[in-house]
């Protein structure tokens, strides 16, 4: 199966020169990506990889990327944080229908993210929440591949933190 993702990357001071970034990256292995260095010191590789899984696609760019350029730090795995209207655009809706649908199941709705101007969600839980509302998601490569986007920002913060406070989990319920 061929997974469609981002990994957007800080690069260090010395790993700064597109032509050579873009070398290493092919000689780990990574030439299935298109690169984009347009913002000084960032890099981003939008992925097409085609794998048995989306945690085996994910993972196995992560480890390329990581061997090629030790010193990157990873910034945002996608297809993750979306606002409405990216969420509308995957669905094939209209955005005012999308809001409808958020506005007449406040109850069930996945919980923002982020609340505000734009609102920001998890694409994996917005798109089971779909699947579970006469949607066609479940067991669909943008699903996995989301699910697998979002563990892989969640791990990044959690070992920026380090360990969760056992007490603080058991009220989050």
């Amino acid at each position: 199966m061929e997974y469609l993702f981002t990994l957007d990357y800080r690069l260090p001071a010395r790993d700064c020169d597109p032509w050579q970034v873009a070398e290493r990256l092919g000689a780990a292995g990574c030439t299935d990506a298109l690169l984009g260095c347009g913002v000084s010191g960032r890099l981003a590789l939008e992925f097409r990889r085609k794998a048995s899984n989306a945690q085996q696609a994910l993972f196995s760019a992560l480890g390329e990327i990581r061997q090629a350029l030790p010193g990157a730090q990873l910034v945002e795995a996608g297809p993750d944080f979306v606002g409405l209207d990216e969420i509308a655009g995957i669905a094939g809706l209209p955005r005012q229908d999308m809001q409808r649908l958020m506005l007449n199941h406040d109850d069930s709705f996945p919980l923002a993210i982020h609340q505000g101007q734009p609102s920001c969600w998890h694409l994996a839980q917005v798109l089971d929440w779909l699947d579970g509302h006469g949607g066609r998601w479940r067991g669909h490569p943008v699903t996995e591949v989301a699910r697998v986007a979002q563990q892989v920002n969640l791990a990044r913060q959690v070992r920026c933190i380090g360990p969760l406070n056992a007490e603080l989990l058991a009220l989050l319920g």
